[in-house]
């Protein structure tokens, strides 16, 4: 591949509108008739796709003790993993900045089509994704690595100087062509990534991906939404609801019991109209009273068992109606 001069419309073009036409973020669960996982859009030819799709990296995150500050970190690690922060071609493709940083670290697994030449890589300049800093040349980067020593990283973390957050305001609005995050999403991302610190890495490097852990995380972040709901800042409260569905998600295309999909996508639907603190604390309690015990009772058939997603397995992942 040639990696200095102009890429080629008529290249490009086809391999992200197959990408994105197999999933849109911005409506419920299950409008694709894919029959794949989201992940393996990204995996790198000759990866070991199992471990890819079955495991995820530690995150090496320092939480602090203030209260408000463990809040801020929610929020900001909520959106990381959300494809609608960014908006534009990236959401259509259910790229979040979780997907080239797993956990807040790298991902030399991570290769997309016009935008990646060796594994691990990314071009940040990429007209394909950005009107604002697309430059018509194909240079991808190694994506770096969020959770090293802070003085290896390029942009200054520091409260006082604003860098940081400037820094992600334009990655959202000029690099992704997504709309600015509410201002307490982009102080949590910020805050996010300051609290990533590799002393604070955990012994295992990597760790299963479990629905257990999916749906906690769906109901830190509907509790989150409660709370930012009950102070009035309904813009951050509806990010988090859109982060909670995005994880939401994570776990429906991994079951395979048709009654319990769409379980599923009802509560989903439920979700898409929670605004209030009331509605979300309710849809919390219906996720852990009934739909938490029901997904967990059918993990061992589902693709969260890794027995079932061996090679030449793939008729065990499920259709999705259109």
């Amino acid at each position: 591949m040639d990696r200095s001069g102009p890429r080629p419309a008529r290249v490009i073009l086809p391999a992200i509108a197959a990408l994105i036409g197999l999933a849109s973020l911005d409506g419920a669960l299950g409008q694709t008739t894919a029959r794949s996982l989201r992940a393996e859009r990204w995996i790198a030819p000759g990866a070991n796709r199992i471990n890819v799709l079955s495991r995820e990296p530690t995150a090496c995150l320092d939480w602090p003790v203030d209260p408000a500050q463990r809040l801020s970190i929610t929020i900001g690690r909520a959106a990381f993993r959300d494809p609608l922060l960014l908006g534009g071609q990236a959401a259509r493709a259910g790229i979040s900045c979780e997907t080239c940083h797993r956990a807040g670290r790298d991902n030399p697994d991570f290769h997309f089509p016009g935008v990646s030449g060796a594994p691990g890589t990314a071009d940040v300049t990429s007209s394909l994704f950005s009107s604002h800093r697309g430059d018509g040349l194909n240079n991808p980067k190694t994506i770096p690595d969020l959770s090293v020593e802070k003085f290896r990283l390029k942009v200054a973390q520091d409260r006082t100087s604003g860098d940081l957050e400037r820094f992600i305001e334009g990655l959202v609005t000029q690099e992704f062509d997504g709309h600015a995050p509410p201002p307490v999403v982009l102080a949590g991302l910020a805050d996010y990534v300051r609290a990533l610190d590799p002393r604070s890495c955990p012994a295992q490097a990597s760790r299963p991906i479990t629905a257990q852990a999916l749906l906690s995380d769906v109901d830190q972040t509907l509790e989150t939404a409660a709370t930012l709901s009950a102070r009035g800042d309904n813009a951050a409260a509806q990010a988090m609801v859109r982060a909670a569905r995005t994880r939401l998600f994570l776990v429906d295309e991994r079951m395979t019991d048709p009654k319990l999909r769409a379980q599923l996508r009802a509560f989903d639907q439920t979700l898409s109209r929670t605004l209030t603190a009331s509605a979300m604390t309710q849809a919390r309690q219906n996720l852990g009273r009934s739909l938490t015990p029901a997904i967990l009772r059918k993990v061992e058939t589902s693709l969260f068992n890794s027995n079932r997603l061996a090679p030449g397995a793939d008729s065990a992942l499920p259709r999705r109606p259109s």
